[in-house]
């Protein structure tokens, strides 16, 4: 019901970055360019969790059921005017995240580089103009390395297509890397695919789509009980539970599509950006009608309270608010995202909604304070005991909250490289699992029932 994790998340926010989520399979490259990183140029191409193949790994060609990385027609392209030389060799290097270390190099224990320096290239380690890397101590096939060069006075290169089988399950990057300097406005095109044995959603998100499918099946059976006790008790029904209502159908709707989009992503490799834009909106206005029902809750509307009078305006309000910094922040994250390892959003999309959030408690526990003052002194003994264990129930939600982010901050803290990217979803699914657990205790607190209205 409510990411509350977003209502604290400005303590950690000054202390680290997040690292944002590729989750893709088909990487495409529309005229990237190489960005100078010491003295090499770079093009990130892609960084995945991938399980290892069910095959036999001795068999050297990727075929169905099997995990691979697929290069399909991945072309270097430079200005005509820079067309008149033969280039040193452009180079795709796949490897491991433990054999990252296995990747440039130093002379005399000089600054580390990626391209092969004259120096190094006079104790024999390397080519000079070319990548420095050594074999992998596991495994001596790795990292995979291999290029191409312009000639003469041609304008494209291509790379030939091939596939690398993956035999040993962890977390994959791929670069493109050059070292010549006059490679100037040298861009990549082309795509790579990425596949696991059970399809192309990366490892790091397949749990996921199992995740919302049971979440599917959970906000289905809170809705049959609810609908069931709305339909039996329809005379009685009030505002605050037609507002219930809305928020368990706006849940099972983002759950199906959080499941539909990751499951149609996982079959065609290509994230569904429609299913995922709907899945996002629908997901922002469930938060954001949540705050407000509990802000209305909290307020006593209903109870001590017939409207919430000239409060209105400034609910409505926030709640907009609220909606507009949630929605962009939420469609910046997910959708078109395509691969396992990139920064959420920027500190300026995700400061304004940790600060709304941030807000929103505060309001929420400063109107329960008044409204339970309010109860006791008009000695509405069962009202007060309904509201005294929402109560409880936000103030554990909200401990709960604190101690996931801290233990959220130290694993990303303790995972700079994504090393332990089999366990990661668990840090979103615990969200949802405790913001659904909220609006069970909701539900039960405020079931319809034939004192619904006293």
């Amino acid at each position: 019901m409510l990411k509350l994790r977003d209502s604290f998340f400005f303590l950690p926010i000054l202390c680290f970055c997040f690292v944002f989520i590729v989750d893709g399979s088909v990487h495409e490259y529309n005229g990237e360019k190489f960005v100078g990183k010491g003295n090499a140029f770079v093009v990130h191409g892609g960084s995945e969790g991938i399980y290892s193949s069910f095959a036999d790994p001795y068999n050297v060609t990727a075929t169905i059921g099997d995990s691979y990385i697929r290069f399909e027609k991945v072309t270097f392209r430079r200005p005509k005017e820079a067309a008149n030389f033969s280039s040193k060799a452009i180079q795709a290097v796949v490897f491991g995240v433990e054999d990252r270390d296995s990747i440039g190099g130093s002379a005399y224990g000089g600054q580390r580089a990626v391209c092969c320096t004259a120096d190094l290239a006079k104790l024999g380690v390397c080519l000079e103009g070319e990548v420095i890397y050594r074999p992998s101590t596991e495994n001596p096939n790795w990292p995979k390395v291999f290029g191409i060069s312009f000639n003469g006075d041609d304008e494209v290169a291509t790379l030939r297509s091939r596939s690398i089988k993956i035999t040993k399950t962890g977390m994959y990057n791929l670069y493109f890397i050059h070292c010549d300097v006059n490679l100037k406005d040298l861009t990549v095109e082309g795509k790579t695919i990425w596949k696991n044995p059970n399809g192309y959603l990366p490892g790091r998100m397949a749990p996921l789509m199992n995740f919302y499918g049971f979440m599917s099946l959970a906000f289905v059976i809170l809705g049959i009980f609810w609908f069931s006790q709305y339909a039996r008790f329809w005379r009685e029904i009030f505002p605050l539970q037609n507002c219930i209502t809305l928020v368990i159908t706006l849940g099972m709707l983002e759950m199906a599509l959080w499941y539909f989009d990751y499951a149609e992503f996982n079959e065609s490799g290509i994230r569904p950006v429609g299913i995922t834009m709907w899945a996002v909106s629908f997901g922002t206005i469930k938060r954001t009608v949540s705050w407000i029902i509990i802000l209305m809750v909290s307020m006593g509307y209903g109870v001590v309270r017939p409207t919430l009078g000239g409060l209105t305006s400034k609910v409505i309000m926030l709640g907009a608010t609220f909606f507009l910094a949630s929605e962009v922040l939420e469609v910046v994250e997910n959708v078109g995202a395509v691969s396992d390892l990139s920064g959420k959003a920027r500190l300026f999309l995700v400061l304004p909604v940790a600060i709304l959030d941030a807000f929103f408690i505060l309001w929420i526990f400063t109107s329960l304070s008044a409204t339970l003052n309010k109860l006791q002194a008009r000695r509405m003994t069962v009202k007060l005991d309904i509201y005294r264990k929402f109560t409880n129930a936000l103030a554990v939600a909200v401990i709960v909250s604190v101690g996931w982010i801290c233990y959220e901050l130290y694993f990303k803290l303790n995972d700079v490289y994504n090393e332990q990217w089999q366990s990661a979803w668990i840090i979103p699914a615990f969200w949802q699992v405790l913001s659904f657990s909220l609006l069970c205790v909701i539900c039960v607190l405020w079931a319809p029932s034939q004192n619904s209205m006293r």
